[in-house]
């Protein structure tokens, strides 16, 4: 899987799509090739654009059951090996350069819900340097990452689907 496909998938280009092709190409370099079952399980701490990238990298997904979502806020991704338990835990630490206050002025216009063409143009500039400097960076500049061993989630079940007492729909 590249980049390019990523992107097809999730529709645009951003740095949180960048850093979670960069946490799968890590993940995957350590656990080995996509999931094609429950093989690998990915547990994400956000639910940001990062894990659309983990998606298509690595497999795991809410439908197989094997990609686990825990609102938690962080930008933490814990990958498990079955039937081993061997985990990688990577937490991301980047921090983007610090930006000027025009640029932080026309972000929180954008934010407020200006869309003129100088905002716009502002917006996807500092979308595409954060970007371009996510993908460039080294792993460890990006990332604190930590071996460790995790109980197995369970496996999925597979449940017979019935109807809503209240109004029916299945």
């Amino acid at each position: 899987m590249t980049f390019e496909d990523v992107i097809r998938f999730h529709g645009h280009v951003c740095p949180g799509l960048a850093l979670g092709y960069r946490v799968s190409e890590l993940a995957l370099r350590e656990f080995g090739p996509r999931s094609e079952d429950e093989e690998l399980v990915a547990i994400v701490e956000n639910n940001s654009c990062a894990v659309d990238a983990i998606q298509v990298m690595t497999g795991c997904t809410f439908g197989k059951g094997n990609l686990i979502y825990r609102d938690y806020g962080k930008q933490v991704y814990t990958f498990v090996k079955r039937p081993s338990g061997k985990a990688l835990r990577i937490a991301v630490k980047w921090t983007p350069s610090p930006e000027t206050a025009e640029e932080k002025e026309l972000w929180k216009r954008y934010a407020e819900g200006e869309r003129s063409e100088e905002v716009l143009k502002a917006v996807h500039d500092r979308k595409a340097r954060k970007t371009e400097a996510i993908m460039n960076a080294a792993d460890s500049e990006l990332f604190e990452v930590k071996k460790t061993e995790i109980e197995l989630p369970k496996e999925a079940r597979i449940h017979p689907s019935v109807s809503c007492a209240i109004c029916g729909e299945k």
